[in-house]
């Protein structure tokens, strides 16, 4: 009775620190990362919508999707196994970037394997570098 008793009380607090994790691997399957570049989120739905664009080559007349030389020196590990890259503009748009101004907030997807490795932005950073955003 007692081995049940900590168990239940234990149980509440192991959701917590698996909740995050979880969630996390959750989206990996489910082909989708959310970002959050600056003050500005994108959902799974938008990244996917950005790396599809670029790689059909929908708005290639903008001069995207353009080599990700990584200058600042990132690790994309985490999400592709990719060593070149490419960026590609994020937007909230229902389309996805379709020309015009860039804005701020790029995805890098690996050039061979077509996947998420990270995404980028000018916000908070100095000149024309690059931070990285949060997912």
């Amino acid at each position: 009775m007692q081995i049940l008793k900590l168990v239940l009380a234990i149980a509440p607090l192991a959701s917590l620190v698996l909740a995050a994790p979880v969630v996390e691997e959750i989206e990996k399957r489910q082909g989708g990362i959310a970002v959050t570049c600056g003050t500005k989120s994108y959902t799974a739905t938008q990244v996917n919508k950005a790396i599809n664009n670029a790689r059909s080559g929908s708005y290639s007349s903008s001069g995207y999707p353009h080599t990700y030389n990584d200058y600042e020196g990132f690790d994309f590990s985490d999400y592709c196994s990719d060593t070149a890259w490419k960026e590609y503009p994020l937007s909230t748009a229902s389309g996805g970037y379709t020309g015009g101004s860039p804005g701020a907030d790029r995805v890098i997807y690996g050039t061979s394997s077509g996947k998420f490795c990270g995404a980028i932005t000018h916000t908070g950073a100095s000149g024309n570098n690059f931070v990285q955003c949060y997912y």
